[in-house]
């Protein structure tokens, strides 16, 4: 059973920060960030993630090299299955 913090706890409000942050739902295709990363390994979600929302939410630089980080991180976890 999924329970909606919102509903539970929290005050409605124009923008859901817990369940839908605007930083993830800005994408022009209308997909949710959260709906695409749900099919990939931790590492690559997390880059996804990064990448998803770099223009949106803070400093993009900063965004796309944390990506960089996970990207890296599945890389290197890879070649240690070799």
């Amino acid at each position: 059973m999924r329970i909606d913090i919102n509903e539970t706890v929290l005050p409605t409000t124009k923008k859901d920060m817990v369940n839908h942050p605007p930083h993830y739902i800005k994408h022009p295709s209308g997909i949710e960030c959260k709906d695409v990363i749900k099919y990939f390994d931790a590492c690559s979600a997390q880059a996804i993630k990064y990448i998803w929302r770099h223009e949106h939410k803070g400093s993009s630089i900063e965004d796309l090299k944390k990506a960089m980080f996970w990207i890296n991180e599945r890389i290197q976890m890879l070649e240690e299955k070799k």
